[in-house]
This record gives C-alpha cells, structure tokens and sequence, in this order.
C-alpha cells in the first residue's frame, strides 16, 4: 500500500519545482553577473566590434538554448536514455577524436578543445559529462551482478576511462577529465563497487594525478603559482593574485554590483573560470555563501530525486540523478577552490553561472 501511494505520488509530480527554480536563480544571476564582468572586455576587443553586450547577448542565447534543450530532454522517457547511452558515449568519443584533427579542432591558449560551427564553438569534454553519466549509470546496473569484482566489474570501466582521459589529456584539459573521473568511479562506488576496490582505486588515482602533475612542466609551474600567487604576481601567480585582490577588495558586502576594479583587463577570464572573484569583489562574502548555499541546494536536492528513485527501485535514474549531482557538486567546488586559491588554476566554468555556450546547454539538458 505505502509503495502504490509513493509511485502515485511520484506520477503526479511531473518535475520538482525546488530544483527548477534553484536553477533559475542561478542562470539570472550568472546573466548579470556575466555582463558585469565583460563590459569591458567586450568594449575594449576587436573580435566583439567593441560592442559592451556582445558577451551578454550570446550568453543570453546560449541561456535560450538551454532552456529549450532542457524542455525537449525532459520529454524523453528515461528508458530511450539508457538504450542510447552507449551510442551517445561513442558519439562523445568521436568528437573528442576529432577535436584533435589538424584543422579541424580549434585551438585557443595552447588548448585545442574547440569544434568551431562557424557562429559558435562547441566543446565536445562538456557534452562527455553528460554522456559519461548515462553511460556509467548504464554500465553500472547491467554489471550490477559483478560488481565486486575487478576483472568483470571494474576493468572494462577502467579501460574506457583510460582511452576518454587519453583523448582528454591531449587537448589538454586536465580539469575535464578530473571532473568526468569523479562522476564515473562516484557512480560505479554507489551502484555497488566493492570497497576495498574503491580504496585502491582512490590511491592509485592519487599517484595517477601526481605523475601527469610532474609530468608536464607547465602543471608544475601552475603548482608553484598557486602554493605563493605573490612570488610571482605578474607571472605564475598572475591570475591568483588578482583573484584574491578581488575577494580582499569586496570584503562583507562588496564594492557594488558593476563596480568591480579587476574585471578591467586586471583578472584574466573574468566572465569565465573567474567569475566568482568578480561576484566576491562586487557583492562580497554575502553574495559568495549565496552562491555556495544555492549550489549546497541544488545538489542536495538531485541527491534527494536520486534517493527516492532508488526507493522506486529506479536504478537506472538514481545513478543518473547522483552522477549529475557529483558532476555539479564537484565542479563547482574545483571552480571555487581555484578562485579562493584553495586548489591551483584549473579551466574550468562556475555550472549555469559562467559564460560558455557547450556548459549552459549541457548542464541545462541534465538538470
């Protein structure tokens, strides 16, 4: 009787409103906060006709976009997801292929991690989030039965995430396939993965991220950047100290929106990676554990959607619903970590907040 009432309770709420709304304030909030920040990146660059919106009115069509993406995708039925995940994975790994094409992939500070479609460019790494969740999930309730076991459980997973974080690493984007790890090996360990697995599997990737880290000297340089910004401040540090003159200058209350001193040509990536130093400047420490308490919701509320699924015993979507909340979860706390210089410099956009055409659809489709 109790199991009737919840599934009818379950049908007749179609979408939860929370979850909607949280997010809505997020994407309102990273439209103004995003023209504040670029006004005078825009006005001051050739490549936006010196116009002060240019950022605003593609963030506002990227925002457009993902809204209706997000509606179409919320009309699928979670079955034709899971029968498409392992084609959308495969999709995901051709254009991460492709990316890396002479003349085909982009490159943009030293990264090639573009596909230009002429008025926009798409970003094939965030699309894999997506896709890596739903083909997790997937993988992980038809290996449901041998998940404690490391030949038949783990290592076929092991092998495909060794060739995505391949494909990763030679853009380079270190951040994405930081992020796209946690989601999976965060799937595979709450669908079941035996602990002692787990724990092995944690140290070892701790080694793993250490070697790539003195393995490449311009990862090293950024380590000794963020471990002292100010032995360095216009070289290594560069970033970092004007990131944290940003939260210094802002203090409880900030300086007021629009006022912001480092957003003119001081902070690099300000409408981007470096949004929340701008919002830290101009709105202070109130508007920061604003930020940070909306996102402490959203991601408790996914996990809540995801728990009452499980109890449905709707394995599928609760694995789905938890890899998106551990996708924003840690996304968002890597982005803040590199602005409060708690973590070093990493490429990677405040979720719905950040200017990025490939991030806004993307993070849109799966909430």
């Amino acid at each position: 009787m109790f199991y009737t009432d919840v599934k009818q309770q379950a049908s007749m709420a179609e979408y939860d409103h929370t979850l909607v709304w949280l997010a809505v304030l997020l994407l309102g909030l990273g439209m103004v906060m995003v023209y504040s920040a670029s006004i005078a990146i825009a006005e001051g660059s050739r490549a936006t006709g010196n116009q002060p919106m240019y950022y605003l009115l593609r963030h506002s069509a990227f925002i457009a976009v993902g809204i209706v993406s997000a509606v179409i995708a919320f009309q699928v039925p979670l079955r034709v997801w899971q029968r498409a995940a392992p084609y959308l994975f495969l999709f995901g790994l051709a254009l991460l292929a492709l990316v890396l094409v002479p003349g085909i992939g982009r490159e943009v500070n030293g990264s090639r991690r573009w596909l230009s479609l002429y008025f926009v460019n798409l970003q094939p790494s965030e699309l894999m989030k997506l896709f890596v969740v739903l083909y997790a999930a997937d993988y992980t309730v038809r290996k449901a039965a041998f998940m404690h076991s490391f030949r038949k459980g783990f290592l076929p997973m092991l092998v495909v995430m060794l060739l995505t974080g391949w494909l990763l690493l030679r853009e380079p984007d270190f951040g994405a396939f930081a992020v796209i790890t946690v989601i999976a090996m965060g799937i595979l360990f709450l669908g079941g993965m035996n602990w002692r697995l787990f724990a092995g599997l944690i140290v070892m990737l701790v080694i793993g991220f250490l070697l790539l880290i003195l393995a490449s000297p311009y990862r090293v340089q950024r380590m000794i950047g963020f471990m002292d910004p100010w032995a360095d401040p216009y070289g290594k540090g560069y970033q970092l100290s004007h990131a944290l003159i940003a939260f210094g200058r802002g203090e409880w209350l900030g300086v007021g929106l629009g006022a912001s001193i480092e957003k003119l040509h001081y902070l690099p990536e300000a409408h981007t990676d470096f949004l929340l130093a701008v919002i830290a400047e101009e709105l202070g420490l109130l508007g920061v554990a604003a930020v940070i308490a909306l996102f402490a919701w959203i991601v408790a509320r996914v996990f809540a959607i995801g728990r009452r699924a499980a109890q449905l015993e709707r394995y599928f979507p609760a694995l789905v619903a938890q890899g998106i909340g551990l996708w924003i979860g840690v996304q968002a706390i890597i982005n803040m970590g590199v602005n409060m210089g708690v973590l070093p410099t990493k490429g990677l956009t405040l979720p719905l907040l950040s200017f990025g055409g490939s991030a806004i659809v993307t993070t849109c489709c799966a909430i």
